[in-house]
């Protein structure tokens, strides 16, 4: 029912920067929040960063003061921009959404992107 595809991954060296894309197929105003996630080989999915409908953004100690979520609802899309990027930031990134007052939804609806690699050599 609802589609997330994220876009922006790559290789980089440590320091450099790069920006995260989620797009989404329904309003994500109507998403009680969304989230990015990481994961490597071997470990479970990470919660790295998390905004809310009404704006509030929390973030993984590792990684505050570094990236930063944010939306578009204009353009149904998450954004995390990531910043002096370290080898430890390597994996697989994930959006995630939590939606129940989306258009065209008839009930609350949770949904996975299908991940963007992000690699950062040291």
């Amino acid at each position: 029912q609802v589609q997330l595809v994220e876009s922006g991954g790559g290789q980089v060296p440590a320091g450099a920067s790069m920006r995260l894309s989620c797009a989404a197929s329904v309003k994500i105003s109507g998403a009680n929040w969304m989230s990015w996630y990481r994961q490597v080989p071997g470990k479970p999915r990470e919660l790295v960063a998390q905004i809310t409908t009404g704006g509030s953004t929390s973030y993984t100690d590792s990684v505050k003061g570094r990236f930063t979520i944010s939306r578009d609802n204009a353009k149904n899309t998450v954004y995390l921009q990531m910043n002096n990027l370290k080898p430890e930031d390597t994996g697989t990134y994930y959006c995630f959404g939590d939606f129940e007052f989306s258009p065209g939804l008839t009930s609350r609806t949770t949904a996975w992107g299908q991940g963007t690699q992000v690699t950062v050599s040291s």
